[in-house]
């Protein structure tokens, strides 16, 4: 039999709305390509949306817990939704690095198509919890899905602003739950949020540029611009920072009258042996690519975690 036209497989190939790539190293049924996609396993960066309901005292409020939770799955499809529309616009870039290549999007197991449907659902479902929590917090949903999109289309273009867009998203998340509990967040916990949020980004940025070697530039055009030196530098200000700033507000005499215990510093252990041990991990094992995997793979640092969780618990309601 004839080999096709050239311009037939061309149009045969546009209808599937994406190129597929030559080679794939695993191919997924359509479910499990969705939640792939989707990527589950990252939603634990939302629990920052439960911030405000521990420390405004309304963990044991059961309608405010239920806001919470509904405030919590909100940002879970919103996260999903901004995972998607950032593969569709990295499809290309993601091909090139070794450990985003399997990808649904850029390994071909679904099309352009299928992945605006499935943001679509993604929307309608977050803009109908939004609505069920307020306007206030559907504004702040906005925001949320406006800086998303923005940082997919130029913000991660720019050495330094790709950085601080992301980690604005995880202040948005903890400033929404506060809002859908109608509860004030300390400025204190907002600015932790977003330099621990910095300082996360940045190891991932040092994980991409050490991972990919020549090849860094092809996939995030950004990372031309850093060095190693240069995010290390970035690397220990901004830990630093996030040190001393957590300090600073579990010493506090307002925060003290606020929260109504005066041993709150005893979290201070767990704060800095988890960002210590986070910046091992980044510069001796470059584990830094995915926060979240490494958060639940490394036991060292998910102990610290989960106790740090159980002492704020503890000191503010027993």
């Amino acid at each position: 039999m004839a080999a096709p036209h050239p311009a037939v497989v061309m149009r045969a190939r546009s209808l599937q709305f994406d190129p597929l790539p030559e080679r794939c190293a695993t191919k997924r049924g359509t479910a499990l390509a969705f939640i792939v996609l989707a990527r589950p396993w990252q939603w634990i960066k939302n629990g920052l949306v439960l911030a405000a309901l521990v420390f405004s005292h309304r963990l044991c409020h059961t309608h405010d817990a239920l806001l919470a939770v509904v405030a919590l799955v909100t940002f879970c499809a919103l996260s999903s939704l901004a995972y998607v529309l950032n593969d569709i616009s990295d499809r290309e870039a993601d091909r090139l690095n070794p450990e985003k290549r399997d990808r649904p999007l850029a390994c071909g197991d679904l099309t352009i198509l299928q992945a605006a449907c499935f943001a679509s659902a993604l929307g309608a479902i977050a803009t109908g919890l939004s609505l069920a929590l307020g306007r206030n917090f559907l504004g702040i949903a906005a925001l949320y899905v406006a800086l998303q999109y923005g940082y997919s289309l130029w913000a991660k273009q720019y050495v330094v602003l790709d950085v601080v867009v992301v980690a604005l998203g995880f202040v948005l998340r903890a400033f929404a739950g506060g809002i859908a509990i109608d509860a004030e967040l300390s400025p204190w916990l907002e600015f932790i949020s977003f330099v621990l949020a910095m300082l996360l980004v940045l190891g991932r940025r040092r994980h991409e540029l050490l991972a990919m070697g020549d090849s860094a530039t092809a996939h995030r055009g950004v990372l031309a611009q850093y060095s190693v030196h240069l995010l290390d530098q970035m690397l220990a200000i901004v830990a630093g920072t996030t040190l001393i700033s957590y300090m600073i507000y579990a010493a506090s005499a307002e925060i003290e009258a606020k929260l109504g215990t005066s041993y709150l510093y005893l979290t201070v252990p767990f704060v800095a042996f988890g960002i210590l041990r986070y910046l091992y991990l980044v510069d001796a094992r470059n584990e830094g690519g995915d926060p979240a995997r490494l958060l639940i793979r490394d036991k060292p640092l998910l102990a610290t975690v989960l106790l740090w969780i159980a002492a704020d618990i503890i000191l503010l309601y027993f």
